[in-house]
């Protein structure tokens, strides 16, 4: 593909992602006509629509655009630092730790449950989000860098992160289901919700926290993209061109898990994200990193913003989880890969 047809695919990814979040903002449960949602952007008319469009659909759009960049950019990174295109922001068992974070802290902690019993009242007034988050975010960047304390002591090798990442991912799990097992029906209640993918929770300050996050870790990756090409020739060949192959691994794998730590603690599990668009702009730009980079940014970001869109269509006065919407695209799309694969074995 010659560079106009790049400049051109890029084009129309950043037109898609405009479109479809104006798209996102318009349309919802609440079912406000067009001209009603375009009076609330100016802060007139109905106080009530002006309340749903500014405190819940824009942070909600916003946190469509960034967690998605974030999550599709983590996986094109692991998938090229792995060599594995079955990689994703769940490899390392992010996801797992950060799930149990938050489950121990709306179970034993933040939550109250040691106090509030099955009092459903007393937990809305005493839980704390944001401590949740924190407690989610902590467990994940432990397990992230255990993971890499171990690699770094056995060998620091594809195949023995992602297996150190499975087998860590498990025992996150086990311990999840122990403490679900002991909780409240409440308390049991709450963590299995808080586990749905939601962009629901969003808020200013949360999207703001996402944006420096990934903003900063992208413009990092952006930086070393000549590294990741040379990279893709192989390890032999990297490292006779001056990449220190260990050390940008090691620095691609925790910011691309900072990445991902960061959106569940604050969005919940949302899946397959960084499988699909990654995939999907290496069919259409090829491996080239200059573009890939910034391309599975805005395709994680249309994503998204479609599912979420998708999610309050089908919700019935009520959005789905938006992570159940990308599990149910990406499951049929990891098949795919993975016949294509054996195919072309």
């Amino acid at each position: 593909m010659n560079v106009r047809k790049k400049r051109g695919v890029m084009i129309a990814l950043a037109a898609a992602v405009i479109l479809m979040a104006l798209v996102c903002l318009f349309i919802g449960s609440s079912h406000m006509s067009l001209g009603d949602c375009l009076r609330a952007l100016t802060k007139s008319g109905d106080p009530a629509a002006v309340r749903i469009i500014w405190n819940i659909r824009i942070p909600r759009v916003l946190a469509a655009v960034i967690a998605g960049a974030g999550l599709s950019v983590s996986g094109l990174m692991m998938q090229t630092t792995l060599n594995n295109s079955m990689a994703s922001p769940s490899t390392l068992g992010v996801s797992n730790a950060a799930v149990f974070g938050a489950n121990l802290s709306i179970i034993a902690f933040a939550g109250g449950f040691l106090s509030t019993g099955n009092n459903l009242q007393s937990y809305a007034v005493d839980a704390n989000p944001y401590a949740t988050s924190v407690m989610a975010f902590l467990f994940s960047t432990a397990s992230i860098l255990l993971i890499l304390a171990l690699c770094r002591i056995r060998a620091f090798s594809p195949n023995v992160v992602v297996l150190a990442g499975i087998a860590i991912g498990s025992v996150w799990t086990a311990a999840t289901t122990v403490l679900q097992f002991y909780a409240t029906d409440v308390g049991l209640s709450a963590a299995v919700i808080w586990s749905f993918g939601d962009l629901g929770r969003a808020t200013y300050r949360t999207d703001a926290i996402m944006f420096v996050v990934v903003a900063l870790s992208t413009v990092f990756f952006l930086l070393l993209s000549w590294h990741y090409n040379a990279l893709l020739s192989g390890e032999a060949t990297a490292k006779s061109m001056g990449v220190r192959v260990d050390g940008l691994r090691f620095a691609s794998l925790l910011l691309s898990s900072v990445i991902t730590a960061v959106c569940v603690s604050f969005l919940g599990v949302i899946g397959f994200v960084g499988i699909i668009c990654p995939h999907v702009v290496k069919k259409l730009l090829g491996q080239d990193h200059r573009l890939s980079i910034p391309a599975s940014a805005l395709c994680g970001s249309l994503l998204l913003l479609a599912a979420d869109t998708l999610s309050r269509s089908l919700g019935n006065g009520s959005a789905l989880p938006v992570g159940a919407i990308t599990s149910l695209l990406g499951a049929p799309f990891f098949i795919a890969i993975i016949f294509s694969k054996k195919e072309n074995g």
